[in-house]
């Protein structure tokens, strides 16, 4: 057989840290070409298992003319079996001392693969060669590959010494973290350092034919810690650019390693030219960092910001962000000058539901200045800017498994309005309550009847509530007006069925108050007024209340026949009658005088404004009636393999309710309130409207009479407000919903999930996504076929219209038509935009232009909104990849701030 010559058959090695292993495999080649017995110079077809010992000797004449048993054997360096297999042949050559595995040659050893095209042991010169071969057609086939654990690498050629343990490879690949290395030559000089020579150092996930790398003449390569070059410049486009560096340093460990941050630089019309976003990373730990960020403008304005991430596997993780801006707005001296200083704090934190079975902690933290997202100079997030308000929540829950089943909570919370500025909070809010009891139920067997299904429960609520401004937020003066009091309420309750279908529920409320805050009302000569004062002390009212009802549920079905496309509709009505009775708790109100007479005489009572509300002092029996409906249609469905039916909602739900009041003298009937909603096209457009109707005119002032309308001229009822709302969501491949949540610093500040009012930009870090989907974050590209006919796209639609007749106004209170599209022109290149129309105010509301390309390992996009108060727009373009985020280039404009 005439063999195929392998000398220049070599190519390349992916440089993983192969540590000693690689030095075993060439032993473990070595030994191969040793047997216990004879020695073969023929081809053999089979593949063998072999337990090699490295006191076995070539020389078999030697091995015959010395005692085995004189020397003493030495420890076998192999650590287990070694397995070796090759399609065509396996020669060993005695003369030349070469073994030789060709096509498909495989060696395997402990944890480690080798496969190649040829393997090639050359003993006499501590040498081991692998490298591809070339198929019928004259191309090169069966590059090398060589697994060790999780690690693989697919080499060209190799050539290496496992005497000196040095390496010389051609066209060598490494991937190392993110960063993908391919070198013309490459020199292992041992385990841990590798020289190369004309490297390209690239993100792309194409490392052949990147669209990008850094061209490094020279480099130092210390695998899974640093890379060092000398002279660097990137190509793009396989086009050299001047940018360039005389030396370069790229770290490459996979752990967090502390840094600094490059600053941006720019320019604002009111703040002058800035840096922002610099500072510095620290990697504090595993399960925790910190990243200290800073803006500085020419005029003298800065802002810091302090982010940190932390996270225990199995236990818990959350983020923590502090946000402080001192903006300053013209010269000093100048009649428009103003200092705004502006700040904001955000924590969330979320246990894991295996960190503790019976016990819970979390919190979602958003609180601050009420003008920040509409001050920052270092933000563009309109959502979180037109949202109203901020809220809070951090709380702790215990459930205690005793009999009755114990649950307690403590939290603290936030509520904070950005227009007015008023903040409500609770510090803190104790809630206990223990589970429903059944006295008179058996312990085993089933609670039927009025008797055995009697329950009630007790539950706790206690908190000490502030009400405070902006101006006043963790001053002295908050914590003073703060109130503090606790509710105890025993719900009892019942249900029975009686005459078969109809369900009877009655209960009893029990409330107790207790509160330390009071009133005291009087007359003041000296100040000539009624003078209201706060009072401190222990004080106590209970109240109670009973309540009944009566329901049914009633079905209907309407079939038209089964040869119809409509074959049935099924009308399901559940009507239900109630009867409450509350007493007037007249002990107590007290009276004060009005003016200095003392002959005029109002009543008040000293709980009012309290925690848990106020006695009520209006006795009423308030007879309520209500009626839901539900209408379903059982519709042919042709595309059906089975013939069934399908069931299309024609109106979720429609819903009717009204009450009478036994006790009062007049006005006893309350407004009739209609609501309903359905949805269409698959369930893709929500309709929800919702009416109020009211039996009594009003007079010329406004007011209601105890006259109805129809006896007044009128009709029946008067519509005194109405109001409809329809979200219709559709694309070419039906939205998925679970993309909604992608901006999550918006939905944290409480904004919209989705795009209506605009997508969310992080200024510090423009390399995520404009677009919900944000689907190619790994750089790969979608679908490259023609879009002629498969656009993909999506489209929101938001209507909603408010109708106001209390005092015959007759009058469209608001009315406003949103919408937002995003569609995909081509592979990698979106467009988006999010507008609206105020019909009330004749204008068009916020408006939001969005462009996208994706340039695989780079990503480019603008972002503009045209006019308004908001107006802003921003240019993009950098790498993906984290390691390299610095190399961008980027302008934009903010919005001029009004500072006050």
């Amino acid at each position: 057989m005439t063999l195929q010559k392998v000398s220049q058959i070599f190519t390349k090695i992916l440089l993983i840290g192969l540590r000693n292993k690689l030095f075993y495999i060439v032993l473990l080649a070595f030994f191969l070409t040793i047997g216990k017995n004879a020695i073969y110079g023929q081809e053999i077809k089979h593949a063998d298992s072999l337990h090699l010992n490295v006191n076995e000797t070539v020389n078999l004449a030697i091995a015959d003319t010395i005692k085995t048993d004189s020397i003493k054997p030495r420890k076998s360096t192999l650590e287990g079996i070694a397995k070796r297999k090759a399609k065509d042949y396996e020669k060993f050559d005695r003369k030349k001392k070469q073994l030789t595995l060709y096509n498909e040659a495989e060696l395997y050893y402990t944890d480690i693969e080798l496969k190649s095209g040829i393997i090639v042991l050359d003993y006499d010169k501590n040498e081991v060669y692998a490298g591809r071969i070339k198929d019928s057609l004259g191309n090169y086939t069966q590059y090398p590959v060589f697994k060790q654990g999780s690690n693989e690498v697919q080499p060209d050629s190799i050539r290496f010494n496992f005497k000196t343990k040095k390496a010389l490879v051609w066209n060598s690949r490494t991937k190392q973290g993110e960063m993908n290395i391919k070198a013309e030559i490459s020199k292992r000089e041992n385990d841990s350092v590798y020289f190369l020579k004309n490297a390209r150092i690239t993100t792309s996930k194409n490392i052949d034919d990147p669209e990008y790398y850094f061209l490094v003449r020279k480099v130092k390569f210390v695998p899974k810690k640093k890379v060092v070059a000398g002279l660097t410049n990137m190509v793009i486009a396989d086009v050299p650019t001047p940018i360039g560096l005389p030396f370069a340093y790229f770290p490459m460990t996979d752990e967090s390693t502390s840094g600094f941050i490059i600053p941006t630089p720019g320019q604002s019309n009111q703040q002058g030219y800035f840096l922002q976003n610099g500072g510095y990373y620290f990697a504090l730990s595993d399960y925790y960092d910190l990243a200290v960020l800073g803006d500085y403008y020419t005029n003298g304005s800065y802002g810091l910001r302090f982010e940190s991430n932390y996270a225990k596997r199995y236990k818990f993780n959350g983020r923590m962000n502090f946000r402080f801006e001192n903006n300053i707005q013209s010269e000093r001296g100048l009649p428009d000058y103003v200092r705004s200083k502006q700040y904001n704090i955000q924590w969330s934190h979320s246990q894991d539901a295996k960190a503790a079975a019976n016990s819970r902690f979390s919190a979602s933290v958003n609180l601050g200045s009420s003008q920040y997202y509409r001050q920052s100079v270092n933000l563009s997030n309109v959502s979180s800017s037109l949202n109203n308000n901020l809220s809070s929540s951090v709380s702790y829950s215990k459930t205690f498994q005793t009999v009755p089943q114990v649950n307690f909570s403590l939290s603290a919370t936030h509520n904070q309005n950005t227009n007015t500025e008023l903040i409500n909070m609770t510090l803190p809010t104790l809630q206990a309550s223990v589970d429903r009891i059944f006295p008179f139920a058996p312990k085993d067997g089933v609670k039927k009847g009025f008797i055995k299904n009697i329950n009630l429960q007790y539950n706790l609520r206690g908190e000490n509530r502030i009400t405070t401004y902006d101006s006043l937020f963790f001053k002295p003066q908050m914590f003073r007006d703060a109130k503090t009091g606790f509710q105890h309420t025993i719900p009892l309750s019942t249900n029975f069925k009686i005459f078969k279908y109809f369900s009877v529920s009655a209960s009893a409320n029990y409330n107790e108050v207790w509160t330390f805050n009071t009133v005291k009302k009087y007359y003041s000569p000296i100040e000539n007024k009624v003078v209201t004062e706060d009072e401190k002390g222990f004080e106590a009212f209970r109240t109670y209340n009973f309540t009944t009802g009566i329901g049914t549920t009633i079905y209907g079905t309407f079939n038209f026949g089964e040869d119809k496309k409509i074959q049935a509709i099924r009308h399901v009505m559940r009507p239900n009658v109630s009867w409450s009775y509350t007493p007037s708790f007249d002990q107590y109100y007290d009276s004060y005088a009005i003016d200095a007479t003392g002959t005029t005489m109002q009543e008040y009572t000293r709980f009012e404004n309290g925690l848990f509300g106020a006695p009520g002092r209006a006795y009423a029996q308030n007879v309520g009636l209500s009626l839901s409906n539900t209408f379903e249609a059982k519709v042919r469905d042709d595309e059906s393999k089975t013939d069934e039916p399908k069931k299309v909602m024609l109106l979720n739900n429609l819903n009717f309710q009204t009450s009478y009041n036994l006790a009062a003298d007049s006005l006893a009937l309350a407004p009739l309130r209609v609501s309903g909603g359905t949805q269409f096209f698959k369930q893709k457009m929500n309709v929800n409207f919702a009416t109020t109707l009211d039996p009594y005119a009003i007079d010329n002032s406004g007011k209601r009479i105890d006259v109805f309308n129809i006896d007044n001229g009128g009709s029946l009822f008067r519509m005194t407000s109405a109001n409809m709302t329809f979200n219709y969501s559709f694309s070419s491949t039906d939205l998925d919903k679970s993309k909604d949540s992608k901006d999550n610093q918006t939905a944290q500040n409480g904004g919209r999930t989705d795009d209506l009012f605009g997508s969310g930009t992080d200024l510090s870090d423009n390399r995520k996504s404009l677009f919900n989907d944000d689907n190619k974050e790994d750089g790969t590209a979608t679908d490259m076929e023609w879009y002629n006919f498969k656009l993909p796209w999506d489209l929101r639609l938001a209507y909603s219209v408010t109708y106001n007749n209390s005092n015959r106004q007759k009058e469209i209170s608001s009315q406003s038509l949103m919408a937002s599209g995003n569609v995909e022109l081509a592979p990698r290149w979106k467009v988006g935009i999010s507008s609206g129309y105020d019909f009330k105010q004749k204008g068009v509301t916020f408006t939001q232009l969005r462009f996208e390309r994706d340039l695989e390992s780079w990503r480019m996009s603008f972002n503009w909104v045209p006019y308004g108060t908001n107006s802003y727009w921003g240019f993009f373009i950098g790498i993906r990849s984290s390691m390299l985020s610095d190399i961008k280039w980027e302008k934009r404009k903010l919005p001029d701030r009004v500072f006050r």
